[in-house]
């Protein structure tokens, strides 16, 4: 998975766009194959009730 980049610009844009990728939008195992927002968002009404 080594890759060459042009720059160290296109470095930081390219693996900033990845990890924003893996972190936010790449469905996690540890939340039930849901992204961390739909994960987020699916808590809100039942922590609503809880508060």
């Amino acid at each position: 998975y080594l890759k060459a980049y042009s720059s160290v610009t296109d470095a930081k844009k390219q693996l900033s766009a990845y990890f924003e990728f893996y972190n936010l939008k790449r469905p996690h195992s540890s939340l039930d194959k849901m992204t961390p927002d739909e994960f987020y968002y699916d808590q809100l009404p039942q922590q609503n009730k809880v508060a």
